[in-house]
């Protein structure tokens, strides 16, 4: 395998930072200055290496930190220009999947150090988008050049996923080789627009696909970002081609689009299960579908676990980025022999964080994301109420200049064991905690969710971890974990996978078997 070249800029990643933090903010404030010159610009579709203006209605989105200040003009793509980005994919795919393995994977680390060159532009732009504080956007523009250079290294690890197999007779050539698919669409979210939406589109690239990307409607100025970068590292037209729009408008006809051979997409689960049925198994034959859907994670902990430690990781997953991560810790199940000094301790945590414009260096907490987040959350707070008790937050933040923006504190709840916020995902900050009499009691009640993604424990009892990792039902798991009791996975250190309605495949981003999931297996026999 080879090694990622170093470069000389410090690493950030969601639980570590090396480097002078003072350059970091300086530079950071920099690229801000020169992002927020440039707000309200107007975007287009990028179709076969052009910027296309959108046939469909424009539309306009705001900061959520505050709603008068636009971040752009965007025009939707039409019925038309949807059909000519996925016959530009079509046309160009030949080409590119043809290409050797290690020339295309020579343009996705340009692509990679592209990033790394402007990451601090990226992570401003996220940053004023969606509402990121300055070191999760800076992580989340590090994560994207690492998951590029990571899925090219386990591309050159499997010689590009060619291998000789065995012989029945001497003049018998054989070969197993992974070749792409054709056309891949790519539906980004909000909550990671540069490293979701880079993940599942470089990988479905480096495999030899070409790709139409929607990102959310919410975030589509990274979007155009990402498909600035791809176009700067020489990525040919008609490979990587740029549709903007809601899913009603651009999203459901590109899925529905008869040249479209496959879908990475990340989001719900109700809308994954649709996709499987409308899509997968939609067509004249099955098609694949790449899918991270959500979760509902649980954090547990033991009477044996070092509660100052357990109090600030489950603090920083669930409240970091707002809760707003499919990754975040929305359950707490606590052995009722520590629950009141565990209480003590994440209440002590949780009120010390501050709240404010998330670009501002030192803000933890910035805004959600929509005013229809901000309802969610004041029903979810309501419910808890009437059953439970709220130990933090529960309402709206409106002092100025709080009002502007979609601001919440950052809530917690102790709540019955059958209540029913433990199985509402909800995507907000806001934390649902149950106080256990055992630890089994807390393994049963983490495994009760139909989601799966992560989970994590804190304990000091080496049966308890093992228990732990055998028995919890989930993709990606955490013991111990300060920084993140269920958050923080990282390209070729974390996989990211979910388990039962949290994800399609079994086989997750950041982890080894990824890109080989946008190929499809060949056998070649040649007699001598």
């Amino acid at each position: 395998m080879s090694t990622t070249a170093p470069h000389k800029q410090p690493k950030i990643t969601y639980s570590a930072v090396g480097g002078n933090m003072d350059e970091i903010h300086a530079a950071f404030d920099d690229a801000l200055a020169s992002v927020r010159a440039r707000l309200g610009e107007r975007h287009h579709p990028f179709i076969e290496g052009e910027a296309a203006p959108g046939e469909g209605p424009p539309f306009t989105t705001r900061s959520p930190i505050d709603q008068r200040v636009t971040i752009g003009e965007f025009s939707t793509a039409s019925l038309g220009q949807i059909e000519a980005a996925v016959f530009a994919a079509r046309r160009a795919q030949r080409a590119w999947g043809a290409m050797p393995w290690a020339e295309r994977l020579a343009v996705m680390r340009r692509a990679a150090e592209t990033i790394r060159r402007r990451r601090y532009e990226l992570a401003a732009v996220m940053s004023v988008e969606v509402g990121k504080n300055r070191m999760e956007s800076l992580g989340d523009a590090e994560e994207s050049a690492d998951l590029i250079d990571y899925y090219a290294d386990q591309m050159e690890a499997n010689h590009g996923y060619a291998r000789p197999l065995g012989q029945l007779s001497p003049n018998e050539r054989t070969q197993d080789i992974l070749r792409p698919y054709g056309v891949f669409v790519v539906i980004a979210p909000f909550n990671f627009p540069l490293a979701l939406s880079t993940g599942m589109s470089s990988a479905a690239l480096m495999a030899g696909n070409c790709v139409v990307y929607k990102p959310s409607v919410q975030a589509p100025l990274t979007g155009v970002k990402l498909a600035s970068v791809y176009a700067e590292a020489g990525i040919p037209p008609g490979v990587f081609n740029l549709l903007l729009g809601s899913g009603e408008r651009v999203g459901e006809p590109l899925i529905q689009h008869p040249g479209v051979d496959g879908v990475a997409f990340t989001g719900s689960k109700d809308v994954g299960m649709r996709l499987m049925r409308e899509f997968g198994a939609g067509g004249r034959y099955p098609r694949p579908i790449l899918g991270e859907l959500g979760g509902k994670n649980a954090a547990i902990v033991t009477h044996s676990a070092d509660l100052d430690m357990a109090a600030e990781g489950i603090m920083r997953s669930a409240f970091g980025l707002q809760g707003q991560k499919c990754s975040a810790c929305s359950r707490a199940y606590v052995d009722e022999r520590v629950a009141p000094a565990f209480l003590e301790l994440l209440l002590a945590k949780t009120k010390a964080l501050r709240i404010g414009d998330p670009t501002e260096r030192d803000v933890y907490l910035g805004p959600v994301i929509s005013e229809h987040a901000v309802h969610k959350y004041e029903e979810a707070a309501a419910a808890a109420t009437q059953s439970g008790s709220l130990l933090a937050g529960g309402e709206r933040l409106a002092q100025p200049p709080l009002d502007q923006g979609f601001y919440v504190a950052p809530a917690i709840a102790r709540l019955p064991m059958d209540h029913e916020l433990f199985a509402r995902e909800l995507f907000l900050p806001f934390l649902s905690l149950g106080v256990t009499k055992s630890f089994d009691e807390s393994l049963a009640a983490a495994n009760r969710s139909d989601l799966g993604l992560t989970g994590g424990l804190f304990s000091n009892d080496e049966h308890e971890i093992e228990a732990f990792f055998d028995r919890v039902e989930a993709g990606a798991l955490y013991v111990n974990r300060r920084t993140g009791a269920t958050t923080g996975a990282w390209p070729g250190v974390n996989s990211f996978c979910g388990w039962k309605g949290s994800g399609i495949t079994g086989k997750g981003g950041c982890g080894p078997y990824y890109v080989a999931q946008f190929m499809r297996e060949q056998s070649r026999t040649r007699m001598m």
